[in-house]
């Protein structure tokens, strides 16, 4: 069993925080008892491979390393430790690639298993991805010679042929760009450089890599939840993964969190073949209570797979029941009207434990729903908004450039995302795009709207239990006269307080060019007539250039107070002020990134003391 140690970690602030949350690894699903791994983080050999020549010159079977780096941490931070190290200038090259190597050894315990597997995960890495096993390559479990993306986690299985009984060499191959077509976020590229609202890039081995004993027919940490709750009933998505073929029998059972009698167990045995496959399973939980900000009940799902040799795989989790529908003006949870009251987050470099101080600080706030913006992040930030009953809203990291490569880019990392967060009842919305980045030409290519208008009746069909937004806050698609959109939503920044509340009055008016950018709907006529929610995603961001308003926080305090009653009395289902902490040139949080206190009131940004 592992100790959790510093080495996995910033510091042992962060440690202290991982200790407490439900995962003690990076990701959403907890696989076996979540104690039996091997961390590989640490120190490592680096090296740069600035002219590409790593493959032809076969560095996965030996090489001369000339620096080490600690595990995780970015190839930019290796980067400039490398270039200080050799007295050069710091710079931000067009592309990076960086090689990995360490050894590692298979724990006795672990051998004498011959049932079983062993799994290497990287808890995210990228954006180009190449592992090797004592120089010879390996394939993730999907199949890839490759891994590309660089927000979520993705595993291997290590042959047993290749292992050897002493020590074992890992070599990484990671390497990144600045491509405006792979999905980016808010970091620069080729197209939008750094500076004001676009930052540094945050690449390479971002998350810890560890090892662990898995079964050869398992449970696979994957798993979505939709909740149907009228009825309590509860339809869990499992992923199974066959190396033996038989009838095997997956077993749930669901228990209040923090409690010790089931209120449910069920069985299902089912025929399985070699491979991958997803299953639908669903579960009567008579006399559950609902997930809500206010009320977070969670109810822990353990699921075992047992073979037909009786080797049993066990995953565990925590789930709510919940709904979330738009309807009319408002947004509906559990069939009770909420409006949203929102910050937008951007999380940067910062470590787990700084994340959990963001996130209850925004809840003082007085906020209940959190936009996590176009980020990739640490999932156990997910577990806590579940826990604490925060809504979330999360969004794929966008390319920079339309174009038939971006989107099929942009469609892997959706999909990819989508596995990390179909467990967590606090997420709730969901945005394809924002401000048109990766989607410029949305008003006029066909190619686009079609791409968009496919994502959203997927997203439909498949993740029901989640709101989707379009293209958030500039131009939404309009179809026939009906949004792909479950929300209609503008970002409004101005700080003068007569024509925001014009801007205002515009968007509840249904004017298309009542937004900062016009229109607001492109493709078929749209006629706004109050048949769905309008929310402003975006506004404020006082205190950075731009957009103006008070320097001091004092007034800044004063000013959100007022701009947020112009909100609650018009008929709008919500609003997301920017932003909770301060990243690079933004300087306008409200949070202190570093230590987690408040800048301006408790409860600026609720709604609980206003009317609307």
């Amino acid at each position: 069993m592992a100790e959790l140690e510093h080495s996995f970690t910033r510091d042992r602030d962060d440690a202290h925080a991982i200790q407490e949350s439900l995962n003690p690894l990076p990701r959403s699903v907890i696989q076996r008892d979540g104690r039996t791994y091997e961390l590989l983080d640490g120190e490592w050999r680096v090296d740069f491979d600035a002219e590409d020549r790593g493959m032809q010159d076969y560095w996965f079977l030996e090489h001369a390393y000339r620096d080490t780096a600690v595990w995780p941490g970015t190839i930019e931070d290796h980067l400039a430790a490398a270039q200080d190290a050799q007295q050069r200038t710091p710079s931000t090259p067009d592309s990076v690639i960086a090689w990995y190597e360490r050894e590692f050894t298979i724990p006795a315990a672990w051998r004498d298993e011959p049932a079983c597997l062993i799994q290497l995960t990287f808890g995210a890495c990228g954006y180009e991805t190449r592992v090797w096993l004592n120089g010879h390559a390996l394939r993730t479990i999907e199949g890839e010679e490759v891994h590309f993306g660089e927000y979520t986690s993705f595993s291997y299985e290590l042959p047993t042929a290749l292992l050897a009984d002493g020590q074992n060499r890992l070599t990484v191959r990671i390497a990144d760009s600045l491509d405006a077509e792979i999905p980016r976020g808010k970091q620069e590229s080729r197209v939008y450089k750094r500076g004001g609202i676009w930052y540094q890039t945050i690449s390479g081995a971002v998350r810890s890599i560890w090892l662990e004993p898995v079964e050869r027919n398992r449970l696979r940490t994957r798993l979505s939840v939709i909740s149907t709750i009228e009825d309590r009933l509860v339809e869990f998505n499992v992923t199974t993964l066959i190396h033996d073929p038989g009838i095997d029998v997956l077993r749930l059972v669901v228990t209040p969190r923090g409690r010790a009698e089931p209120l449910a167990i069920a069985e299902f045995a089912s025929p399985l073949v070699a491979g991958e496959k997803h299953q639908r399973v669903t579960v009567e939980l008579s006399g559950a209570s609902l997930w809500a900000p206010g009320a977070p009940n969670l109810y822990t799902l353990v699921a075992q797979l047992t073979a037909p040799g009786g080797r049993v795989s066990q995953i565990e989790t925590h789930f709510g029941l919940r709904k979330v529908e738009a309807r009319g003006r408002h947004i509906y949870l559990n069939n009770e009207p909420l409006y949203l009251d929102g910050i937008l987050y951007q999380p940067g470099t910062a470590s787990f434990a700084q994340m959990r101080r963001h996130l209850l600080a925004m809840q003082q706030l007085g906020c209940n729903l959190v936009r996590v913006h176009i980020a990739g992040i640490d999932p156990r930030i997910y577990d806590l908004a579940d826990e604490i009953g925060m809504v979330l809203w999360v969004e794929v990291p966008s390319p920079h450039h339309s174009s038939p490569r971006s989107r099929a880019n942009h469609w892997d990392e959706m999909t990819r995302l989508l596995v990390v967060i179909g467990a967590h009842p606090s997420v709730a919305i969901w945005s394809l795009y924002n401000e048109n980045w990766g989607a410029e030409d949305l008003a006029t290519s066909d190619e686009m709207r079609e791409y968009i208008a496919h994502a959203f009746a997927y997203m439909r069909v498949h993740h029901p239990e989640l709101l989707v937004v379009d293209n958030d806050g500039w131009k939404h698609l309009s179809t026939e006269g009906r949004l792909e959109s479950h929300l209609l939503t503008a970002h409004l920044y101005m700080a003068d307080r007569a024509r925001w509340q014009q801007l205002l009055d515009r968007f509840v008016e249904g004017v298309n060019d009542g937004g900062t950018i016009p229109p607001l709907v492109v493709g078929d006529p749209f006629f706004y007539r109050g048949q769905v929610p309008l929310v402003v995603s975006e506004w404020g961001g006082f205190g950075f250039g731009p957009y103006g308003g008070p320097d001091d926080l004092a007034g800044r305090g004063t000013q959100i107070a007022a701009f947020k009653d112009d909100l609650r009395r018009r008929p709008i289902a919500g609003d997301v002020y920017t932003q909770a902490v301060s990243i690079e040139d933004e300087d306008n949080g409200l949070i202190d990134a570093e230590t987690g206190d408040l800048l301006v009131s408790p409860g600026v940004l609720g709604s609980s003391q206003r009317s609307g």
